[in-house]
């Protein structure tokens, strides 16, 4: 990471702490009223092809001992009431400020992998983790949408890993290294504001 992106995520992720405290605690007080505890979900996520850390989010799915792989199809059913209003504005990804401020996220990048996935496709994350992973990206923006719909409609477990490393993970990578190959400050602005358009236009159309 350069150190102009470095200040960059600085900047922008100290000023939002300021602007949305007041919201997040209040989505804290909500969840815990409505939800109960644990408020936070904190995943194991890759940040290199050997460096791992803990990416925060605010808890959408019932808990269960055992978590693995994607989000698919499979695991719709977990999804909570609140869950599910979280996820639509993304509201549950207001925790990675933390994670931003840390050095673990950018704000823009390719989405930090599950390390099952850095392991079986280890040349394909040597060269997508060449970009400090972030909370949204190019692949965000293009893939996320149709991701989302090729997931919701696997049954099994099974299904939801054969499509998401056949289709998915191929993609991403290809959009990930466009984005890697033409990265500025000027680029990541309007990627950014690309996808706060995208979630007015999401929420107008509710």
């Amino acid at each position: 990471m350069t150190w102009r992106k470095r200040i960059f995520d600085l900047f922008f992720a100290s000023l939002l702490v300021i602007i949305l405290g007041p919201v997040i605690a209040v989505l804290c007080i909500y969840i815990l009223i409505k939800q109960g505890r644990p408020l936070f979900y904190v995943a194991e996520r890759m940040k290199t092809p050997d460096q791992s850390f803990g990416l925060w989010k605010f808890r959408t799915m019932t808990v269960v001992d055992t978590d693995a792989g994607v989000s698919g199809g499979d695991k719709t059913a977990r999804i909570t009431p609140i869950g599910a209003k979280l996820r639509s504005k993304r509201l549950d990804e207001f925790p990675q400020l933390w994670n931003i401020l840390k050095g673990d996220l950018s704000f823009v990048g390719p989405r930090p992998p599950l390390r099952e996935y850095v392991d079986r496709f280890p040349q394909t994350y040597k060269d997508v983790l060449k970009s400090r992973p972030g909370v949204t990206g190019l692949a965000t923006i293009r893939f996320h949408k149709h991701e989302d719909m090729l997931l919701a409609r696997c049954e099994t477990a099974a299904q939801t890993d054969d499509i998401y490393t056949r289709i998915c993970v191929p993609r991403k990578a290809r959009l990930d290294l466009i984005y890697q190959r033409n990265q500025s400050t000027c680029y990541d602005f309007d990627l950014v504001f690309q996808t706060i358009g995208n979630l007015f236009r999401r929420k107008n159309k509710r």
